[in-house]
């Protein structure tokens, strides 16, 4: 795995724009980080931003979530996720937030297809046999690509990269950024990630999202299925809304569907079920 050097790392920290955490986040991560802390005062601490505790509700309402039944109440929903998982939701909708201000791309447009990739990983992870926690898998999706809302606000001409990327079907998704910029959205997420105490393994996926030999080196590592869970998932949602492949899809599906014990056939039939529950 490729990690930031700290030159690297310096130049990010000056260079680019990371939403401040606001106080609210800081109060959670102190409260899940105390030993003498319970669930419910963290319930009562979400359920004062109305803002915040309707967002959560309506995550863990989603479908793709499978309730049994609806859950109404803020301390239900933090009794059924547990603190940590909580902690870690509440990150990610809470930095979608913090990016304000002038871009060279649209940030509802950003964070509509992060939440469709969010959701659609939690229905991947619902039909494999390794289970992994939906939280982790939702904030990951939601997360991913946070390094690509501060570079639109660093470089006017970010959008005209990435369109350029997205046609390149012969290059790594974020060699353009490198040559361009010298640093790219994958490693600028995982400085935004760090500095919001996101969990290691959220971390290391938004650094590695785009490392096309990532599942070569750690398919036996846990973290390989929140990874192949997440490139599924962004190619399904592409697939489905733009009718057609990411450009790296064609170097890692095979490792995805191994990573995860699925075959080519089982991913079309997922496909197809998510289409229609996005219909």
């Amino acid at each position: 795995m490729i990690a930031l050097t700290p030159e690297l790392t310096d130049r990010i920290g000056r260079g680019f724009v990371v939403p401040s955490k606001p106080q609210i986040l800081v109060d959670i991560q102190q409260l899940i980080d105390d030993p003498q802390g319970d669930i419910s005062q963290l319930a009562r601490l979400i359920s004062r931003d109305i803002g915040l505790s309707s967002a959560i509700l309506k995550t863990i309402n989603s479908p793709v979530y499978g309730m049994s039944r609806t859950i109404s109440d803020i301390q239900q929903a933090v009794m059924l996720l547990g603190a940590r998982s909580v902690g870690t939701l509440v990150t990610a909708l809470l930095l979608r937030k913090g990016f304000k201000g002038r871009a060279a791309i649209s940030y509802e447009r950003l964070w509509d297809n992060s939440t469709m990739v969010a959701e659609t990983m939690v229905f991947i992870g619902q039909t494999i046999k390794d289970k992994i926690p939906a939280e982790n898998l939702y904030s990951t999706g939601l997360f991913h690509d946070c390094g690509i809302a501060a570079m639109s606000q660093k470089y006017p001409d970010y959008r005209e990269t990435l369109q350029l990327a997205n046609q390149d079907y012969e290059h790594n998704p974020v060699s353009l950024e490198d040559e361009r910029y010298q640093c790219n959205h994958a490693q600028v997420g995982y400085f935004i990630a760090s500095s919001w105490s996101l969990p290691a393994d959220i971390c290391r996926v938004v650094l590695t999202h785009h490392e096309e030999d990532f599942l070569d080196h750690y398919m036996d590592d846990p973290v390989s299925l929140i990874w192949a869970a997440l490139k599924v998932a962004d190619n399904m949602v592409n697939s489905i809304r733009r009718d057609c492949n990411l450009t790296d899809w064609s170097r890692i599906k095979h490792g995805c569907f191994e990573a995860l014990g699925m075959t080519e056939m089982d991913y079309l039939d997922l496909m197809e079920d998510r289409e229609q529950q996005m219909a």
